[in-house]
């Protein structure tokens, strides 16, 4: 579904830009439920649907926050501006800490 290994470098976007994850307005939206994708092969790699994300800083501020959680052997994220980013987690993290991250950065995770 999100194709991590042709993943676009993006630069990161000065506050003065005005980008909306760099202001407080830009963190708004909370959704309660994720969309969770899980590859039956690896158990532990999961991919979650984040809203709101809209240029490489958000994408830095939600893999930092995700990959500081216990058991978490990796995060990437797959940007799409304007619609619902790939968030592919690999270990043994459960998917509420996962939410609890993404939401804490100032995100949210697609409802189902």
């Amino acid at each position: 579904m999100f194709d991590s290994e042709n993943r676009t470098e993006l630069p990161l976007a000065s506050k003065s830009a005005g980008c909306s994850c760099c202001s407080p307005a830009g963190h708004a939206q909370k959704a309660p439920a994720a969309v969770v994708i899980s590859d039956a092969a690896a158990p532990s790699l999961r991919t979650f649907a984040v809203e709101g994300l809209t240029c490489g800083h958000c994408v830095q501020t939600v893999e930092k926050a995700v990959s500081a959680l216990d058991g978490v052997e990796s995060a990437s994220v797959d940007l799409a501006a304007g619609s619902r980013s790939g968030l592919t987690v690999a270990g043994s993290v459960s998917d509420a800490a996962v939410r609890q991250a993404v939401t804490s950065a100032g995100y949210s995770l697609a409802a189902n």
